[in-house]
């Protein structure tokens, strides 16, 4: 079992950022691979960004690529994702999650296990 929590939702202008943060209560942190997802309203729960257990992987999709960067520290037991030059579609429900696979290339977000309850960005003048 492993029990994660995201924080550091809010409200941002466009334009704007903000550093999301999943802290994991499990000892063993350093074992998992760990990706962000969001739901925007209305739509389904997308993976959006991972990152390996090693660090020695991440991975982006498109539509954040270059604005987002995961990252982790295993001594702290969390993983971040700051998001800079917001849009409003980015406006959504953001989770992180255990994975299996995560390479530069890939990502096995169909197969994530373990979710924290998810933390709300608005992206909104």
């Amino acid at each position: 079992q492993v029990d994660l929590v995201e924080s550091g939702g809010g409200l941002v202008q466009p334009g704007g950022s903000l550093t999301l943060s999943c802290a994991a209560s499990q000892y063993t942190f350093d074992n998992y691979n760990i990706a962000w997802f969001r739901q925007a309203p209305g739509q389904e729960r997308e993976g959006i960004s991972c990152i390996s257990n090693s660090r020695e992987y991440t991975y982006y999709t498109d539509s954040v690529k270059g604005r987002f960067t995961i990252s982790r520290d295993n001594a702290k037991n969390t993983v971040y994702l700051q998001m800079d030059s917001l849009k409003p579609e980015d406006t959504g429900v953001y989770y992180c999650a255990t994975l299996p696979l995560c390479y530069s290339d890939y990502a096995s977000f169909d197969e994530s296990h373990y979710w924290g309850q998810g933390t709300q960005v608005t992206v909104s003048f």
